[in-house]
């Protein structure tokens, strides 16, 4: 728990991505809700009044790593509520932790300066994508959010080798691929 200038305290619970992309819809100020995610969290107050939502997903860059070790939080919105960003960042890497992640990382626009990042010990990577840029399919990249560069914020969280299956998992892999 944390509290925020009020003193109120900052309470974390698990969200549903309807409840999360809602409060997004409403709230962020440059992304539309999000079309997925692996969890979202939000944080309120003791009367049960959530504040702030954040959605943690799979990387969006290709290249990002491998989506079993990469977590990456693709929207966060709040009302204004002290610290309420912290808390989330923070509460999304314990839960990163947690389920065995190796990374989670987030990516801001120039003129969001990252405190809250560094507040919750996440560490700025420097200056990451930006520019037009096509799907594999051939599709343009989508024009209704930034396209500028953008700063990469990252936090370490487990160190653990690679899972390695069983032979009869790889066989039940092929079998699911061919049909």
């Amino acid at each position: 728990m944390s509290k925020n200038k009020l003193g109120s305290k900052l309470l974390v619970t698990p969200l549903e991505l309807k409840e999360a992309n809602a409060f997004v819809a409403n709230l962020h100020r440059h992304h539309q809700p999000s079309q997925g995610h692996r969890f979202s969290l939000g944080c309120m107050t003791q009367d049960g009044i959530v504040h702030g939502a954040i959605i943690v997903g799979r990387p969006v860059a290709r290249l990002a790593g491998l989506p079993r070790d990469v977590l990456e939080v693709v929207r966060l919105a709040t009302d204004g509520t002290s610290n309420a960003c912290s808390v989330l960042y923070a509460a999304a890497a314990r839960a990163g932790k947690a389920m065995g992640y190796r990374r989670i990382q987030t990516y801001t626009l120039p003129v969001e300066g990252g405190a809250s990042l560094r507040a919750s010990g996440w560490v700025n990577e420097g200056s990451a994508g930006g520019g037009q840029w096509k799907h594999t399919d051939g599709k343009p990249r989508r024009t209704d959010q930034p396209t500028n560069v953008k700063t990469r914020w990252a936090l370490q969280l487990n160190d653990r080798p690679n899972p390695i299956f069983p032979e009869f998992v790889k066989k039940q892999e092929m079998t699911e691929a061919m049909l």
